[in-house]
């Protein structure tokens, strides 16, 4: 048998007013979910421990069947891996966004999705500036950007920006968590402040002013760890696997358990990404020698984040129609069994704007395998699916059937 996880990450969502009381899972038109819903078995799925921050990494490794707590160290080391950035044991390696700063306020998280092309100018700009050997910054995709300090100290706390829009900057700046990171706690925060001084006027987001488009006038440093120590999904389950997905984070993940990463020409991390391209991805990969794919689509978390609700149900219908549909198809052509699980790494709840640690629905179909009673794909309908609320790796364990 072969398996694949396809995540929309973000999707799981709490009950909303203007939609009746119902989430968007609830009320979009998922008959492909729905139809597998039927033939599978549901529960729910607590991603994250009650003393660990529900962000995607930790999610998104709990998925996979990993102790996140044991081999966590941050957003910052996994997207390092995906670009390819080598770290030495003492480089401390974290997320660096391009957010837009107004008023002294948090606008948003993300310098309203600046392009890749803009957003290299800028971190081209910022180590040119601001940086040294000792102090670089790799430019990424979209916002998403990565910093390493060398030999720096991880007793630091830095509020992740896309969990307080609408804040005053100065209020949740970074914190040092013992004496021993005062010193890296002040670096960070003096270069948060330097880079609002080059950023400013830089021709880019002039530019983008003169556009009414968010100006990116800040960086924010979040999720510091160093390079970290965890077993393969081959040495853990036997399984040459690949993931697909847009977003560095996640194909960071992959590096570290041993997955190839597979990229897909126009896979954005948002609505318009090429979600026909993932798909069919996916299909080669699990028709050739691949016995596992990790389908990562970010589109859901992001609508999310943006407390858009009508993009939510949006990108929950395009997963449902653009992806679901044909994975569901072309896996039942296959001369051998495909394992399907659906499920979200965490919620995003519109009216937050921000992951929660709600559990998630899920389903897993295994061919052959009695269903449960749930026919129909949501937070509510999987309450009374037969595996119950389950953590840690039971959900990866089930998948595979061990």
């Amino acid at each position: 048998m072969k398996y694949i996880i396809i995540l929309g990450d973000g999707m799981s969502d709490r009950a909303i007013q203007s939609l009746g009381g119902k989430t968007p899972l609830m009320v979009a038109d998922t008959p492909n979910i729905d139809s597998l819903c039927a033939k599978a078995r549901c529960g729910k799925f607590a991603t994250v421990p009650a003393d660990l921050a529900p962000g995607s990494a930790v999610a998104n490794l709990s998925v996979l069947g990993y102790n996140a707590a044991e081999v966590f160290q941050g957003r910052g080391v996994l997207e390092a891996a995906s670009m390819g950035v080598e770290l030495e044991k003492t480089d401390l390696a974290m997320r660096c966004n391009l957010i837009c700063i107004e008023d002294g306020v948090i606008k948003n998280h993300s310098a309203g999705h600046i392009s890749t092309e803009e957003s290299h100018k800028l971190i081209d700009s910022l180590q040119e500036e601001l940086g040294s050997q000792s102090v670089i910054f790799h430019p990424g995709i979209s916002y998403r950007h990565l910093f390493v300090l060398k030999n720096g100290n991880d007793s630091v706390y830095c509020t992740p920006p896309h969990d307080v829009p609408g804040t005053a900057f100065a209020d949740v700046m970074v914190n040092s968590t013992k004496k021993e990171g005062v010193e890296t706690a002040e670096i960070l925060n003096n270069l948060i402040l330097r880079s609002q001084e080059v950023l400013k006027n830089h021709p880019v987001n002039l530019k983008r002013i003169s556009e009414g488009k968010d100006p990116a006038n800040s960086v924010w440093f979040w999720s510091p760890g160093f390079k970290p120590k965890m077993k393969t999904l081959n040495e853990l389950y036997g399984l040459k696997g690949a993931v697909i997905s847009a977003v560095d984070l996640v194909k960071g993940l992959g590096v570290y358990a041993g997955l190839d990463v597979i990229e897909v020409e126009g896979a954005t991390g948002l609505y318009d990404t090429n979600y026909e391209g993932k798909a069919q991805a996916a299909i080669d990969a699990l028709k050739g020698d691949y016995d596992f794919v990790y389908l990562h689509v970010e589109a859901t978390d992001e609508a999310g984040h943006e407390g858009d609700v009508d993009l939510k149900i949006k990108t929950i219908e395009y997963l449902d129609k653009r992806i679901v549909k044909f994975i569901v198809e072309e896996t039942a052509k296959m001369e051998q069994d495909v394992a399907i699980g659906i499920t979200p790494d965490h919620g995003t709840p519109c009216d937050l704007r921000t992951h929660v640690h709600d559990p998630v629905p899920f389903l897993i179909y295994r061919p052959g395998e009695t269903p449960d009673d749930v026919v129909c794909y949501d937070e509510v309908s999987t309450d009374s699916g037969s595996l119950g609320i389950i953590k840690g790796d039971i959900f990866m364990k089930t998948l595979l059937g061990r």
